[in-house]
Formats: C-alpha cells, sequence, structure tokens
C-alpha cells in the first residue's frame, strides 16, 4: 500500500510539473510565435492600406520609417531637403496671363459672376474686371497681375513656397487642349514648373479638375498619360504607403460628381478598366463636401480624402468642427485624411453676392486657428489653400497695398508682404515637432 501511494505521488508531481512547463511556455509565447506557418485564406478582399509613411523619427522597434517621397535628384544630399516637408502640400494655378507675356490678360480681368437665381442676380453689377488697376481679386499681388508664363514669376513663386517649409506644390490640371471657362490651356508649363521646383528642392502633384466631360475612362488616360510624360521627373511626387511601394499621388476635385459605381470600375481590383496593381497605380485623394461622400469614396475605392475649401463652415469637410470625426473614419478605414486650411477667404470681387461665405483673415489669426485644428487630428499630410488663388482670397502669396480711384485693395498691414509665408513656416516647424511624437 505504501508503494502505490509513492507511485501516486509521483506520478502527481510529474503531471503538476507538465502543467506548470506548459503554463510558463504560453506565458513566454510573442505575438509573432502564434500560428506564424498557417496560410488563412481571406474571407474577403482585405483594403490595402495606402497611408502614408513619412516620419524620419525612430519608431517603438527602433527602425526608420520611410521618408515620404524617394523622387530627390540622385546624388544629392539629404540634409539639404531639411527645409521643407513633403507632409505640407500647397495647391498651385497657372491660369494668369498678361499682355507683355500672353498678349492679353487671363484670369486677372474675371468676370462678375452672376448668381444662379434671376431675381438676386438682378441687384448686383455685371461685366468683367479691367486690369491692371482693376483685377478680380480683393487683395493685390506683389508681383502684379502677372503671367503664369514668366519664367522670373515661376522662379519667385517656388522660392517662395520654398521659404515658407511647404514641400509639395500641387498644381490644378487640365488636359492639354482643356481649361477653364476664364482661362486657356497651360498643360504645356508643366515641365517649366517642374524644373523650377526641382531647382528648389519642392515637389510636384497633379489637381485634376473637373473638365468637361471627365469620366472614369478619361482619368485612366490622364493618369497614364501624366505618369509617363512626367513620372521619371526629380520634382515628380511620389508617397510611400505601408505596405513598403512608393507611388505618385493625385487630387480629384469635385470628385462626388462622378458615380461611386464609375470610380469603382477605375479604382478596385475588381473594376472593368482598374488601375490597381498596374503600373499606373497610384493614391487617389477625392474631394469631400457633404457627409455622405464620405460612404461614396471608400466605395469608389479612393485612398483618402481631402477637404480643400478655406471657408470654415462652408461645407461639412470645410468645417474644423467635423475634421476628428473624418480623421476617426479615415483610420478606421485605413484612408488618408487630409485636412485642407487658408488663411481666409473672399471671393466678392468675382461673386459680388458671395459676401455670407467670407472669412477675414484678422492679421493671421483665421490661419493659426485653421492650423491648429488640423494639427490637433494629428494628419499625415496638411494641405494649404492655397498659394495663388487670388480670385478667392485665399493666397499666401504676397501682396501689397493699393489704392485705386475706383478701389482700396485689401493687404497684409501692419504686418508685411511675407506674413502667411512666414505663419506657414513657424506652423510646420511646429507640426514637425509634434509629428515626431505622435510617431513614436
Amino acid at each position: 500500500m505504501a508503494r502505490l501511494r509513492r507511485r501516486s505521488c509521483m506520478l502527481l508531481f510529474l503531471l503538476a510539473l507538465f502543467v506548470l512547463g506548459t503554463l510558463i511556455g504560453l506565458r513566454g509565447l510573442k505575438p509573432s510565435d502564434e500560428f506564424s506557418d498557417l496560410d488563412v485564406l481571406p474571407i474577403k478582399e482585405e483594403k490595402v492600406d495606402r497611408r502614408g509613411v513619412f516620419s524620419e523619427v525612430l519608431s517603438s522597434a527602433g527602425q526608420k520609417r520611410i521618408v515620404a517621397s524617394n523622387a530627390k535628384p540622385s546624388g544629392s544630399d539629404p540634409s539639404a531637403y531639411r527645409g521643407v516637408s513633403y507632409n505640407v502640400h500647397i495647391f498651385y494655378y497657372t491660369w494668369y496671363g498678361n499682355p507683355q507675356t500672353d498678349e492679353r490678360y487671363l484670369h486677372w480681368d474675371h468676370i462678375l459672376v452672376p448668381h444662379w437665381d434671376p431675381k438676386i442676380a438682378a441687384s448686383y453689377p455685371r461685366g468683367r474686371h479691367v486690369p491692371p488697376e482693376d483685377i478680380g481679386s480683393s487683395f493685390y499681388p506683389e508681383l502684379g497681375p502677372y503671367s503664369s508664363r514668366d519664367p522670373e514669376v515661376l522662379e519667385s513663386h517656388m522660392e517662395q513656397i520654398s521659404t515658407a517649409g511647404a514641400g509639395v506644390v500641387v498644381l490644378s490640371w487640365y488636359p492639354m487642349g482643356l481649361a477653364d471657362d476664364h482661362g486657356e490651356p497651360s498643360e504645356d508649363l508643366v515641365p517649366s514648373l517642374l524644373d523650377a521646383a526641382l531647382r528648389h528642392n519642392l515637389k510636384v502633384a497633379f489637381h485634376i479638375q473637373a473638365y468637361k466631360g471627365r469620366t472614369d475612362h478619361s482619368l485612366h488616360n490622364n493618369i497614364k498619360y501624366i505618369i509617363d510624360r512626367y513620372g521619371d521627373h526629380g520634382a515628380f511626387y511620389r508617397i510611400s504607403i505601408r505596405n513598403g511601394k512608393v507611388l505618385p499621388l493625385f487630387y480629384i476635385y469635385d470628385s462626388y460628381l462622378t458615380p461611386t459605381e464609375a470610380w469603382a470600375e477605375l479604382l478596385t481590383s475588381t473594376g472593368s478598366h482598374s488601375l490597381r496593381g498596374t503600373s499606373y497605380d497610384s493614391v487617389f485623394i477625392a474631394l469631400i463636401v457633404d457627409e455622405k461622400h464620405k460612404h461614396d469614396i471608400l466605395a469608389g475605392g479612393f485612398d483618402g480624402m481631402y477637404t480643400y475649401f478655406a471657408s470654415n463652415g462652408f461645407s461639412y469637410g470645410s468645417s474644423h468642427q467635423n475634421w476628428k470625426g473624418l480623421k476617426s473614419f479615415c483610420d478606421g478605414n485605413s484612408l488618408l485624411f487630409v485636412p485642407s486650411v487658408g488663411p481666409g477667404y473672399i471671393d466678392t470681387s468675382i461673386r459680388p453676392w458671395n459676401n455670407h461665405n467670407t472669412r477675414n483673415r484678422v492679421n493671421g489669426r483665421y490661419y493659426e486657428t485653421g492650423l491648429q485644428a488640423a494639427l490637433n487630428v494629428q494628419p499625415e499630410i496638411v494641405s494649404i489653400t492655397s498659394f495663388n488663388e487670388w480670385h478667392e482670397g485665399t493666397q499666401i502669396e504676397r501682396a501689397v497695398p493699393k489704392k485705386t480711384i475706383r478701389r482700396v485693395y485689401l493687404d497684409y498691414q501692419p504686418h508685411e508682404p511675407e506674413l502667411y509665408l512666414e505663419l506657414t513656416r513657424t506652423w510646420i516647424d511646429q507640426y514637425r515637432k509634434e509629428k515626431e511624437q505622435w510617431l513614436v
């Protein structure tokens, strides 16, 4: 009997050791050790996370994150690029012209756009502006009513943008032979813009406008054209996404005008003429105006959304109070959220009936409020509306006081013409510092 008890105790002791050893082994397992050799079939197609990876700050694993663009000129010194942030994009327009360069004024002589309601339109003046003293803007540029084709103007613009610290010039783009209702085609200017941007360590992305006849099929052709023609240029912007790929990035203005089903044919992997997985695959950013658009953007296969409008409260997307919710929606669906910030808004020089959407600059405080609102949601990219959209008064380009017999223009006084360039630089420095903390 004693021998049986000893044998039973020994078995119990061995069993206890086995259980204890098993528990210790399970506790020691790392997440990467579990099921690492099993291939699990996906239940449905998983959306690729195309949010960018930008920071050079060390992650918690001690590895450097990939920088936004790998399109620096070969042989260049990386330290030379610390002066601009490729996480800050600024909208840019090349639709201006003057008699010295273009034989006539373009855009500076903008018409007074009538209100769509004839009863309201009857209460406001009609006609067009008569430059150089009377231009289609509430501010007056330091360079005067310039031509976008003037090489000196282009050089000055790239210098100002570089000084402000924004690293990506987002070019308002129309296909060859097309233009907005008040200008002339300017696609032939793209090579000069790319060259000027490269001289100032800037990159160029494309803001594809809602030209007449734009469809998912025509956009397919536009993307192929842009990448084939400009993709090898040192200033052509590409973004590193989380799966390790480096892709071009395109902003699609007024994307909501095209049905969601049509976008899905172009931007989802199962679409009939999909760009996904091809040499033309890119990061596509849609415009968010109404709240319902966020679901359309997701279903259409876009990779992110931007808000564009500089008038806080003008749309759901441009309202600062909605950015936290939009950022959360994007994070939950592997989308980029790109808030757009502007220094103010006033378009009454071309839409005299639109005074209710004016947002006064308040000596830079409106701009700083918007920049802080963007920073609060910890975006991976911020866009600025705009460098030189003078008609809507969103420009940060240098402006000067001017008074004529008929008009008194707004200006940046009591500050200098560089005010908004300097505010942008100051904020970008702060953005960099805070972003380092977000990504650690």
